[in-house]
C-alpha cells in the first residue's frame, strides 16, 4: 500500500486485514482495536474501536446462574458488538489516501483464494475443532485455507458500514446473540476519537489511550520508574526489581480505577506517592494498600512522517470460541473484562464497554516530532512489556533491534493472562530463560519463575525515527510469525 502511494493508515489497515483473515487466532473482524496516529499534530489522535455491551446485556441473570465473573468461552455475553470494522473505517476515512476497496483487496484475495496454515495457526483449531468448518483442511502448517464466508464480509463492508454490520454479518449476529444485541446496537458506530495520555520520561512525551485501556499503568509505571535512578545497565537484577516495583505500585488497585469513562489524570499525578513505596532493596508487600493472551500489533511509518501504532485482538485465541454462524467470522471475548460486583463501576451493562488489556503507545520528541510507534500483545503484562521496551529505547539508548530483543520479565498467575490484578501481592515474576535477574529478584522476596519463551512474554515490534529521518524496525525474533519491512 505505501509502494501505491497509500499512506501509513491504509498500510495499517491493509496488514491488519489480511491479518484477520490469515491469523482469526489472534485478532479479526469480530474483535476490537485501538490506534494512536501521529499526523505532524502537536497531540497525537487517538481511536478507540473497542465495543459495548448489547442492549440486553443483563447481569442480575449472569448472578442468578451462578457466575461470579464473566464466562471466559462459549458465551456470547461476553462478546460486545465488535469494533474492528468501525476501526478500520474510521482510520481510513480520516488518513486513507487509497479506496478503501483497494486496501482490502489483498485480504479479500487470499480469503477466497486460500492461504497457507502458519505454524501458530494449526496448534491453535485444537481448540475450535468442529466450530467452524473453514479450518477443516488445516492439519499442518503450510495447508491451504480459504474461508469464503470472510471474503463476502469484506466485500460487504468495502461497500460502507452498513453492509458489514447490517448485512450477513450481523444478520448472523442478531440470530446467534437470541436477545443480547439489538440492530439499533449494531447501527451504531463503535468507533470514536479521543484525547489520548500522556507523560514527559526520559526527555520524550510517550502517549497511548485512556480507558477504557489500561494505557495508564504503561504511563504510571514509567513516571514512577524515571525517579528510581535505574542502573545503567539492564542485565543488573536491580533494573528489574526496580521495574517490577514500578508495575506493581503502578497496577495494584487496577481493578477498582479501570472502567469506561474513568478518569485517571489523578491516577497519573500519585507517581511520587507510590514511587515512596518501592524499597530498593525488598519487594513492597501492597494487600493494604488500595481497595495467554493473543493479540496482534502492528505499526508503520510513511514517507510524509504519519506514523501509526495499532493494536487489534480477539482477547484470548479465538476469543468466545462462538463463530457468526453465516460468514465464519469468530467472536472475541474482551467482555471477560467486565465486573460482575453489583454498583462497580466496571460492571457488565447495556451500551457498556469492558476494561481493556489494549495499549498502543507513541512517542514523540519535545518539539512534537514522532520518535517512536511501538506496541505488543500479552494480555494483562502489555504495560510492563512496552515500559522494559521504552527503558531500553528511551533511557539506555538502545537500537530497536537490542531492545525488541533483550529477554524480558512480566508479572504473572498462572492463570488466564488476565487476572494478574485480582491479588497483587500473589503474583509472580515470570523471567524469560536467559533473563539475568532471577536469583537477584528472589533475593529481594520476589516469587520467581523461569520460563521458556511463550506468547505471555509478547510479540513486540517498533519503528525509531532517528534524527536523520532513517526508520530503523525491528519484529520480536521469538516470534514463529512477524516481519519488519520497509522500501
Amino acid at each position: 500500500m505505501l509502494e501505491r502511494g497509500g499512506s501509513a493508515a491504509d498500510a495499517a489497515v491493509a496488514a491488519n486485514a489480511v491479518l484477520a483473515v490469515t491469523a482469526p487466532h489472534l485478532c479479526g473482524l469480530g474483535g476490537d482495536l485501538f490506534a494512536l496516529v501521529h499526523d505532524g499534530s502537536p497531540v497525537p489522535a487517538a481511536l478507540n474501536a473497542s465495543g459495548r455491551a448489547g442492549s440486553g446485556a443483563d447481569p442480575e441473570r449472569l448472578r442468578a446462574e451462578g457466575h461470579d465473573r464473566m464466562p471466559f468461552h462459549h458465551d456470547v455475553r461476553s462478546a460486545p458488538v465488535p469494533g474492528c470494522a468501525d476501526g478500520w473505517l474510521a482510520l481510513h476515512g480520516r488518513y486513507g489516501r487509497l479506496p478503501l476497496a483497494e486496501v482490502l483487496a489483498p485480504a479479500i484475495g487470499y480469503a477466497e483464494g486460500g492461504f497457507p496454515a502458519s505454524p501458530l495457526l494449526v496448534p491453535g483449531l485444537t481448540t475450535v475443532g468442529p466450530l467452524c468448518e473453514d479450518f477443516a483442511s488445516a492439519r499442518s502448517a503450510g495447508d491451504l485455507v480459504r474461508r469464503p464466508g470472510v471474503a463476502r464480509a469484506l466485500k460487504a463492508l468495502a461497500g460502507g458500514r452498513d453492509g458489514f454490520y447490517l448485512g450477513e454479518f450481523g444478520e448472523g449476529l442478531l440470530a446467534l446473540g437470541a436477545g443480547e444485541y439489538t440492530e439499533d446496537d449494531l447501527a451504531r458506530p463503535g468507533a470514536e476519537w479521543t484525547e489520548p495520555l500522556r507523560t514527559r520520561v526520559f526527555g520524550h512525551d510517550v502517549w497511548t489511550m485512556p480507558p477504557n485501556s489500561q494505557g495508564y499503568l504503561l504511563l504510571l509505571a514509567l513516571a514512577v520508574a524515571e525517579g528510581l535512578d535505574l542502573p545503567a545497565d539492564p542485565a543488573d537484577p536491580l533494573w528489574a526489581h526496580l521495574l517490577v516495583e514500578a508495575s506493581r505500585v503502578a497496577g495494584h488497585d487496577r481493578p477498582e480505577l479501570l472502567f469506561d469513562g474513568a478518569r485517571v489524570d489523578a491516577v497519573l499525578e500519585s507517581a511520587a506517592e507510590r514511587r515512596a513505596l518501592v524499597d530498593r532493596d525488598r519487594r513492597a508487600a501492597l494487600r493494604d494498600l488500595a481497595a495467554p493472551g493473543d493479540t496482534t500489533y502492528l505499526c508503520a511509518v510513511d514517507g510524509d512522517g504519519m506514523g501509526v501504532s495499532l493494536i487489534q485482538s480477539n482477547a484470548a485465541g479465538f476469543g468466545s470460541l462462538l463463530f457468526e454462524p453465516r460468514t465464519g467470522i469468530n467472536l472475541h471475548n474482551r467482555g471477560i473484562g467486565f465486573s460482575l460486583v453489583p454498583g462497580h463501576p466496571a460492571e457488565y451493562g447495556p451500551g457498556r464497554r469492558p476494561p481493556h488489556t489494549l495499549i498502543p503507545a507513541l512517542v514523540t520528541r519535545p518539539d512534537g516530532s514522532l520518535r517512536s510507534v511501538a506496541g505488543t500483545m500479552g494480555g494483562d503484562g502489555q504495560p510492563q512489556i512496552v515500559l522494559q521496551l521504552l527503558t531500553r529505547l528511551l533511557l539506555h539508548g538502545r537500537e530497536p533491534g537490542e531492545a525488541v530483543g533483550a529477554p524480558r520479565w512480566r508479572l504473572g498467575t498462572g492463570g488466564t493472562g488476565f487476572d494478574t490484578w485480582n491479588a497483587p501481592d500473589e503474583v509472580v515474576v515470570e523471567v524469560e530463560e536467559g533473563g539475568p535477574w532471577g536469583e537477584g529478584l528472589a533475593r529481594r522476596g520476589h516469587p520467581v519463575a523461569a520460563l521458556p519463551y511463550g506468547s505471555a512474554f509478547g510479540h513486540a515490534h517498533l519503528i525509531d525515527v532517528l534524527p536523520s529521518g532513517v526508520l530503523a524496525g525491528a519484529a520480536d525474533p521469538r516470534s514463529v510469525i512477524g516481519a519488519a519491512a520497509g522500501l
